[in-house]
């Protein structure tokens, strides 16, 4: 399945998230294959976990069934039980061999809105010295301590999409996979950004080569 996630609910934790979707296949009467074990759990799985803040048009998730049942019917009884700022976009009967989508993706696309006063050649000359560095140490602070790595290794391609006088918009396509994920507000940082993001959008997730 491929659903968006609004600003109306871009503050909900990933956890909250899974909840809400178990809630809601519940309420629309879709039988929910569960784990095997003294614990089970619902086999439902979103293929990257998206960070709070983000808005997105391309979250994807795997839900496994007891039975079988439509994509149109799936898409129908489900969307009445959601809350507003959460759309399912497609749905798609796959194999039940077909590996996760979480071992899938590769890359995550981002469009991330910046409150600058640079102009737009400066934007575009820090954009090509970024891409230009075959390495960037960096350091990543968190309550648990700080986290060293090699940030441009988890960068992909970076564009300017829009420029206008007082903010811009960055394309960015980062590295999403077991080896790393990338992260737009660090990459705004590594860019000459001090402040936080105006608007942080996931447009595209990336599977295997395509």
């Amino acid at each position: 399945m491929r659903f968006t996630r609004g600003p109306e609910i871009k503050y909900i934790s990933h956890l909250d998230i899974m909840r809400l979707w178990q809630r809601a296949l519940t309420r629309a009467g879709i039988d929910i294959a569960y784990s095997a074990g003294f614990n089970p759990h619902p086999r439902i799985s979103l293929a990257v976990p998206l960070a709070i803040g983000v808005t997105s048009e391309a979250e994807l998730m795997d839900v496994i069934l007891e039975k079988p049942v439509s994509p149109h019917y799936f898409t129908s009884a489900v969307s009445q039980q959601l809350p507003p700022g959460m759309t399912i976009a497609q749905v798609v009967q796959v194999a039940p061999e077909l590996p996760s989508l979480q071992s899938q993706v590769r890359f995550a696309e981002y469009a991330v809105e910046i409150e600058t006063g640079r102009e737009k050649h400066e934007i575009e000359s820090a954009i090509n010295a970024l891409l230009s560095r075959s390495e960037l140490s960096w350091e990543h602070r968190r309550d648990t301590g700080a986290k060293k790595y090699d940030l441009r290794a988890l960068i992909d391609d970076l564009w300017l999409m829009a420029w206008q006088k007082g903010s811009c918009t960055i394309g960015m396509r980062l590295r999403c996979d077991s080896a790393g994920s990338g992260r737009p507000e660090q990459v705004a940082l590594a860019l000459g950004f001090d402040q936080p993001p105006l608007a942080m959008h996931r447009t595209r997730l990336i599977i295997g080569g395509n």
